[in-house]
Formats: C-alpha cells, sequence, structure tokens
C-alpha cells in the first residue's frame, strides 16, 4: 500500500474491521478486509461494538464465517466519489463518540491564544508572539497532576497567565467531551462539515481508541476531531456548539484490532500527518503530530473517561487529542489558517491508513437521518437480533 492509501502499509498483516452501508439491504454491514474483499461478517457480530465485547476479538474476525463481499477498490472508490453503491462508514456503531482535549503542550498554548484573542483571529498572532514562549517554556516536561505541574500553576497564575485550558491540559484532570451522538459519526470519503458561521476553523487528526465496555482497548482508528476556534474561543460553554455538528466528527476508514502484531503500544509510538488540498486554487498545507509527545498516556485518558464513575455499556471511540496546531496565513497576513469550502483533508498513519474527507457546511452535508431506531429496525429486519 502506498502512504496515502486508506489501508495500513502492513494491511496483509492487519485485522481490519469496519461498517459498509448496502442499499441493497437498506442498513450496515460490520465487514471484515480479507485481501482484496470486503467480507460481511454481521452474522458473527451484527454490530462492531458486540465485535468488541468478545473475549478475543481478533479470534472471533478470523474465524468468522463470511458472507456476501464486495470489492474492496470499488468500495473505497465509491466512497470517495460519493457514489451511490455500497460506501464506507464510520467504523463504530453503538458506542459512545467520546473526545479528550489539550493533550498535547503545543496544543495547550493555541488553546490559550484563542481563549485570550476571543475567537478573534486578527489578535491571535499578537497575542502568540506575547505569552507562547512564557506558556510554552514553562510546559516544557511537566507531567500533569505531578507536584511540578502544581509549582508551574502557581507561577503562571501570579503572572497572570493561568487559564482553563491549563488546568486541563496540566492538572490532575483530563479535559474528556462528547464528540458526536451514537452513530453521527461519518467515515472515509464522506463530507465533514463546519458551520456556516464560523470564519476561523481547522481540522485535528487524532488517533481513536475503540473501547469496549470494560475499559478494554480493542483496537485503533483514525478521526478529524473538526474544531472551529472562534467559536469556542468566545467561550468554553460553547464547547457543544464547537464540536458537536451535523458531519463534524469523522472516523476511519477501518478499526484496526490489536493482536501480537499491533499493540497500544504502536499507538503510543504513532507517528499522524495532515495534507490539506484546496479545491482547484493549488493551496496545500501539510501538517504532523506525534503520540510520542501526548501529555497523558491514553490508558489514563481511557480510565478518566470509563470506569466505576462513568459507563459505558455498549463501549466507547475515544479521541486522544492532537499535537497538530496551525498557524500559518492562508491568506490575509495575520489570519492565520481556516478552511474554505471543497478542501481536502487527509489523515494517515502508516499503520492505520488515511482517512480522507472533503469540507463543506454543516447544513449542505447529507443530514442525518439514520439513527438507533432505524439500525434496529433494519438488524431485526435481517434477523440478526437473535
Amino acid at each position: 500500500m502506498s502512504p496515502s492509501s486508506p489501508l495500513p502499509v502492513d494491511a496483509g498483516d492487519a485485522l481490519l474491521v469496519g461498517r459498509l452501508f448496502d442499499p441493497e439491504i437498506g442498513g450496515p454491514a460490520v465487514v471484515h478486509v480479507r485481501g482484496d474483499r470486503l467480507v460481511d461478517v454481521s452474522s458473527a457480530a451484527p454490530t462492531v461494538s458486540q465485535l468488541l465485547e468478545e473475549a478475543d476479538p481478533a479470534a472471533r474476525l478470523r474465524e468468522a464465517e463470511g458472507g456476501r463481499s464486495w470489492d474492496l477498490a470499488e468500495v473505497l472508490a465509491a466512497s470517495e466519489s460519493g457514489g451511490d453503491g455500497p460506501v464506507l462508514l464510520a467504523p463504530c456503531d453503538l458506542q459512545a463518540v467520546k473526545a479528550c482535549g489539550v493533550t498535547f503542550a503545543r496544543s495547550m498554548v493555541e488553546r490559550v491564544i484563542e481563549e485570550r484573542a476571543k475567537g478573534d483571529f486578527a489578535q491571535a498572532n499578537a497575542i502568540r508572539g506575547e505569552i507562547g514562549s512564557v506558556i510554552g517554556g514553562a510546559l516544557a516536561d511537566v507531567v500533569p497532576g505531578s507536584p511540578k505541574s502544581a509549582e508551574v500553576k502557581r507561577i503562571l497564575q501570579e503572572r497572570g497567565y493561568w487559564s482553563q485550558y491549563l488546568e486541563v491540559g496540566i492538572g490532575p484532570d483530563a479535559e474528556v467531551f462528547t464528540k458526536a451522538p451514537v452513530l453521527a459519526s461519518v467515515g472515509h470519503g464522506a463530507e465533514v462539515g463546519i458551520l456556516p458561521s464560523s470564519e476561523w476553523n481547522n481540522p485535528e487528526p487524532e488517533v481513536v481508541l475503540a473501547v469496549n465496555s470494560l475499559g478494554q482497548i480493542r483496537g485503533a482508528t483514525l478521526g478529524n476531531d473538526v474544531n472551529l476556534r472562534d467559536v469556542e474561543g468566545r467561550s468554553a460553554l460553547l464547547l457543544g456548539k464547537a464540536k458537536d455538528n451535523n458531519a463534524s466528527c469523522s472516523i476511519g476508514p477501518f478499526i484496526r484490532l490489536f493482536d501480537a502484531g499491533f499493540t497500544l503500544d504502536d499507538v503510543r509510538a504513532a507517528e499522524l500527518t495532515l495534507t490539506v488540498e484546496g479545491a482547484g486554487d493549488g493551496y496545500r498545507m501539510e501538517g504532523f503530530s506525534s503520540m510520542r509527545e501526548i501529555s497523558r498516556d491514553p490508558a489514563d485518558l481511557v480510565a478518566q473517561a470509563l470506569g466505576p464513575h462513568h459507563q459505558y455499556p455498549d463501549g466507547m471511540m475515544l479521541f486522544l487529542g492532537t499535537l497538530f496546531a496551525p498557524v500559518e496565513d492562508r491568506d490575509a497576513p495575520g489570519k492565520g489558517f481556516t478552511h474554505k469550502l471543497g478542501d481536502r483533508v487527509s489523515i494517515g498513519s502508516p499503520r492505520l491508513g488515511t482517512l480522507t474527507n472533503t469540507v463543506t457546511h454543516t447544513d449542505k452535508a447529507p443530514p442525518w437521518r439514520f439513527g438507533l431506531a432505524a439500525l434496529m429496525r433494519n438488524l431485526a429486519a435481517r434477523g440478526l437480533l437473535a
């Protein structure tokens, strides 16, 4: 596979599970990548959530008898072109979709800048020069919740630089929020939505963990935690409006299940790339995010989100945050980066593949209509709820 392929570079050794919308059955099929085919394994696991509850999901997937199958290349092409045939969906279904914010030191500084600029990108550059070096230097090598972090907090408070974003960035409690409703996430090739009113926004390339109801991390995939910097910058209480909108959450292309050849340690070492290509204007931006620089261990983030204090009976998908924060000007000097309609966004990692989406406005993206009731009716009609 090429570095920009939706499949991992070692796809032949990877256990990849996803979901496909089949117009013939009017609903989703759980599919397993087997060579150049997508094989329906819904009879073994009618939902991805149920598969991850198995004692050994990898073994269950390997042993599952296949039903119908589709040409993988044709499905990928249809997904990326908006075709009418079978297309990929987000590879999760009944799981809650949660996200962690401010988990990288560099992005902490940018969140503080957003807060101080009150969502006005015109002020961000001046503020970045004023406080970036002070806060960035203070955050170097700080372990969240440690005695050193408490001392850094005291110093920054005395200097008037403390922020709610620094509180969740280096304090004992991580920021964990609900990114999207169950079944609302879009998959590879779909459009991702930004509010028409937003003038300062960006993609967020992230690793997303697939976690079952017991808090066991079963695999990983990629995600775009679409971010409206001007909306959240006006007030942290607008986080829901900034983060949870039609088509604003993209996950995929497939969940790579953990096995002997791919474990949580591989996630901890994952390197992510981001490419944004403008529609017809020649614009291109490249970014990077390294999981090696995350402030909190992924297992700790899972424990903060799910445990005796909070249960998710159908499991959860957990975005781990991003190192990436675009500051380069796209148009006018000082304006920084913001999306334009038609931007093609690709988020890649060698062992997870590449997730690609196209930017549109939330009111122009296909409306979300297939919810939990529709899924239950569809599975029942297919005899998969017995």
